[in-house]
């Protein structure tokens, strides 16, 4: 039976791709030439495995949109192309895992974990990850060790969590590839403000993979992925030797 409904959303999704394929080619009218460069391009993406990252930046986000635009709790933003799984569990007081003498501005976020009544969820699994002060992640083109600012953690019986990190940088999608041709075809930058990557999970409720911006950002207003969203955006607050920075959370329970 689930094979049966499989095929069936299938065949409903590829009979309105392939109508809204041909209402598209009817207007562009590409001649044959633009078609064959178009194959090229696209053998050319998934051949240097750049497909998933062409797809964060430009499709991802409009599905999210058109999923929870009209749902309760906080907003989901890009998982993107540097997701690892497996970042270790850590021990109050929480950490990210760091090199000795780790580059860039130490910060302290924080926030609280709640269903969509607000009931606080004590115990909920948070997994975070950033960039580095180079702009870059671990186990992508970075000399940083697996997991470098990547963790694990738990949320208290309040549903409160605080860990300290770096402040992240923005940067640049990789430019080297098809993915960057294209954006020099469209006349795109191809950068991303700072941010911090944060998933959450809890038993009943929907896994809910976010991002966390803050306000003052230079490519907040243009960002290439089209991730920021309002409500995901924060302050960095001064503490002298330090940041601070906070957001709640509301999660959506799993129908």
């Amino acid at each position: 039976m689930s094979e049966a409904k499989t095929d069936n959303r299938v065949s409903e999704i590829f009979e309105l791709f392939y109508k809204h394929l041909n209402n598209f080619l009817a207007e562009a009218n590409p001649n044959h030439e633009e078609y064959t460069e178009f194959v090229k391009w696209a053998d050319c993406l998934g051949r240097t495995g750049e497909l998933p990252l062409f797809m964060d930046v430009f499709i991802e986000s409009s599905v999210l949109k058109n999923m929870y635009s009209d749902k309760p709790g906080t907003e989901p933003s890009l998982l993107g192309p540097y997701y690892v799984e497996g970042a270790p569990i850590l021990e109050k007081p929480y950490k990210l895992p760091m090199r000795e003498n780790e580059k860039g501005e130490k910060l302290v976020f924080s926030g609280k974990v709640t269903d969509v009544d607000g009931k606080p969820l004590a115990n909920t699994l948070v997994d975070m990850w950033q960039d580095d002060a180079d702009g870059y992640y671990s186990s992508f083109d970075s000399e940083a060790p697996p997991y470098n600012l990547r963790g694990r953690f738990y949320t208290d019986e309040n549903g409160y969590f605080e860990v300290e990190t770096i402040v992240p940088i923005p940067y640049q999608i990789p430019t080297g590839g098809p993915t960057g041709e294209f954006l020099k075809m469209i006349d795109q930058h191809p950068y991303r403000p700072a941010h911090l990557h944060i998933m959450f999970k809890h038993k009943g409720y929907e896994t809910l993979i976010t991002q966390v911006f803050f306000e003052g950002d230079e490519w907040l207003e243009t960002d290439v992925a089209d991730g920021v969203r309002p409500s995901l955006m924060t302050k960095l607050h001064d503490h002298g030797d330090h940041k601070r920075a906070s957001l709640d959370f509301a999660m959506r329970y799993d129908d």
